[in-house]
């Protein structure tokens, strides 16, 4: 089995090398290089292709979450996992929307990070305890509601095939290689999608399919 390959992305070294040291202690795990900008962490996945790269959000020149909307463009196949110190619902949509499949606080543990890692390469979303207890709150709140189901019916099968693709981290070309279906086709399904929800970026398709349970949000529970 091949290792996960991992690209950190932190503008203090000693970050940098803390996380080394903790994710090559894993056997599945193998950092391939850093980066200690934004811009840098956009060159080196190009150079390096990394499965996931952990990104520091608050990054010189351009921040961790412009840095993640690039690598998402262009390497779609490219995980990424935001770090933060805040945790507040403004940041996580914001990396929601860049592209990035986890969120997880800088105080998390090792086990936190290496656990995101493991979950996004295997296509999942994965969030610190506390973003995720939020998110799984919602999704509690708005699932059983009328309105939902009545939104989630309306919805046709390749809709919500779309949807959960999309939610998940798959870009539009991905999705279509995925389905079956031209990267046009993709691009119509998600713009009646948002016609149909009333909703108007990816961040807020993500949240609503974690709320609606077509995607999981895989969270850490044990509270510290």
């Amino acid at each position: 089995m091949n290792n996960i390959t991992v690209l950190l992305a932190d503008d203090h070294k000693v970050v940098r090398e803390g996380f080394r040291l903790l994710l090559e202690a894993e056997d599945d795990l193998e950092v391939v290089g850093e980066a200690q900008t934004g811009r840098q962490a956009v060159e080196l996945t190009r150079k390096l292709r990394p499965a996931v790269v952990v990104m520091d959000i608050a990054l010189p020149g351009f921040n961790g979450l412009e840095a993640t909307r690039q690598i998402r463009k262009t390497f779609p196949d490219t995980k990424v996992v935001i770090l933060s110190a805040a945790s507040d619902d403004a940041y996580v949509d914001q990396a929601l929307a860049m592209g990035a499949a986890g969120f997880l606080l800088k105080q998390s543990c090792s086990h936190d990070l290496s656990q995101a890692i493991r979950e996004v390469q295997n296509g999942n979303t994965f969030f610190s305890h506390s973003v995720g207890m939020r998110l799984h709150d919602q999704r509690v709140s708005v699932r059983g509601s009328r309105a939902l189901r009545k939104t989630v019916a309306r919805l046709s099968a390749r809709e919500l095939a779309v949807l959960q693709l999309l939610a998940g981290g798959k870009s539009n070309k991905g999705t279509g290689t995925k389905l079956g279906i031209s990267t046009k086709t993709v691009e119509k399904h998600r713009q009646n999608l948002m016609a149909k929800l009333n909703i108007h970026e990816i961040s807020g398709l993500t949240r609503y399919a974690i709320g609606a349970g077509i995607v999981e949000c895989s969270v850490e529970l044990t509270i510290r």
